[in-house]
């Protein structure tokens, strides 16, 4: 547990190093591609740290002057399966954003899906005595949470405090400097599978790159997909990528719960690839230009040519009818979705008073998927762009980008985690577990 405080700590050190030196990148390692944008800080505001638990900053201080995407190599479920494929596929993402930019870059920020992540609502309490709440007593009271036995190989990803209580007053966001006889406080915990953490770091390592911090891509696309509004009042951001589907939930600006379903777009092309019969890239093609989940009575007459070059003239000259398409597309994505659905009951969503939810990431472009997303998951559902950052190349503006352009904000104004207060060493938390999310029913 120990280790695991110190490396975070020491990567947040490294982040204030190149917010100092004025340039950081932010590195998206998915399962499809690789993006990687290259952020300049401008000296105004450069050591500005935002002060207070969890602001949910705008724009502000930092430049993209750099981005690059190429196609992932050696990543699969959003995990690193085959090291030296996906450290050239860094190299290159990095020497193009780099090249753009015409800068060096050092500093890297890294997030990525999958890993089997696990949320935890914890709870602490200390008592003050009527003394000003400073620094040391927040501190006090997040060593004072119930840390739950997560399990041997696993990481603590993200530790935040989403909620104090002072007394009887609940849902401050930061109570230094008030006073008080209480204060209690509730923690998002967030945990993934140590070595997809390792594996990363070892990856960002070997590409002669300091690894500055680490993000699960589920936050990092509700940073940048969702408006001010649904973050507040609770909406959950489902970020469907090529080889997971990440899901997180926001409520008063934090997140409050985590999770992935090992099913994206790649695996909807598979299938068509199976059920057509034609190469994987031809698959991909197919479903971009022509796919969707709504079949009319327009596509049984709309065909589609399958060119192969297999050499055998009458395969590689067949057409399929777009109903056909939608037909081997649509029970996918309806399995992917039903799987999320499964992870927003486990979290208790149904009681958030708002239950919007945001679509966003590279799968959520499949025409018609909201209309099938708000009638399986039953809610208010939207297509969500990343927003907040500007001077964005025109590339970069898509759902697809949502992880990598919330991992700017994240780089620029990461919300207070744990180790971002110096722990009393004795009270490292341990002991029991309050699994899940059922707990924000009580607190808020």
């Amino acid at each position: 547990m120990i280790e695991l405080y110190e490396f975070q700590r020491a990567m947040r050190n490294m982040r204030k190093a190149a917010m100092q030196r004025g340039v950081v990148a932010v590195l998206d390692v998915g399962s499809s591609k690789i993006a990687c944008l290259v952020l300049r800080f401008d000296g105004s505001d450069r050591l500005a740290e935002v002060e207070g638990i969890g602001p949910m900053a705008g724009q502000s201080g930092f430049r993209v002057i750099g981005a690059a995407t190429t196609r992932s190599r050696g990543v699969k479920f959003g995990e690193i399966d085959a090291m030296q494929e996906t450290e050239r596929a860094i190299r290159t993402a990095l020497q193009a954003a780099q090249k753009m930019a015409n800068i060096r870059v050092d500093h890297v920020i890294a997030c990525f899906s999958g890993a089997e992540p696990r949320s935890y609502g914890l709870a602490g309490q200390i008592d003050l005595e009527g003394h000003i709440v400073t620094e040391q007593e927040v501190a006090r009271a997040l060593s004072a949470c119930d840390v739950p036995d997560f399990g041997m190989g696993r990481e603590v990803l993200h530790a935040q405090p989403v909620n104090f209580a002072l007394d009887n007053r609940s849902g401050l966001s930061d109570p230094r400097g008030q006073m008080g006889q209480q204060l209690a406080t509730d923690m998002h915990m967030l945990t993934v599978d140590e070595t997809a953490v390792q594996n990363l770091a070892q990856c960002v390592k070997r590409c002669d790159l300091e690894l500055a911090g680490i993000a699960s891509s589920a936050y990092v696309a509700g940073l940048s997909a969702m408006v001010e509004d649904e973050q507040e009042l609770g909406a959950a951001c489902i970020d469907m990528g090529g080889g997971s589907t990440s899901l997180s939930i926001f409520m008063k600006k934090h997140m409050i719960y985590a999770d992935a379903v090992r099913m994206g777009g790649d695996h909807v092309t598979s299938d068509i690839s199976m059920g057509l019969q034609v190469p994987a890239a031809t698959a991909e093609r197919i479903k971009t230009f022509y796919g969707g989940v709504h079949a009319t009575g327009m596509d049984d007459r709309e065909m589609i040519e399958l060119e192969g070059d297999t050499g055998d003239w009458e395969h590689d000259r067949r057409t399929v009818s777009r109903a056909e398409l939608i037909g081997i597309m649509r029970p996918r994505v309806e399995e992917i979705l039903e799987e999320v659905r499964v992870r927003l009951d486990a979290a208790g969503f149904e009681y958030l008073p708002s239950q919007q939810i945001v679509l966003t990431g590279g799968g959520s472009q499949i025409p018609g998927l909201d209309g099938l997303a708000s009638k399986i998951l039953g809610q208010q559902v939207r297509l969500g762009r990343p927003m907040r950052v500007h001077g964005l190349p025109q590339a970069a503006t898509g759902p697809s980008f949502a992880s990598a352009v919330g991992m700017c904000l994240f780089a620029t104004h990461p919300q207070d985690e744990w180790w971002d207060f110096d722990l009393p060493v004795e009270r490292y938390p341990a002991r029991s577990l309050r699994r899940a999310v059922k707990w924000f029913k009580e607190n808020w």
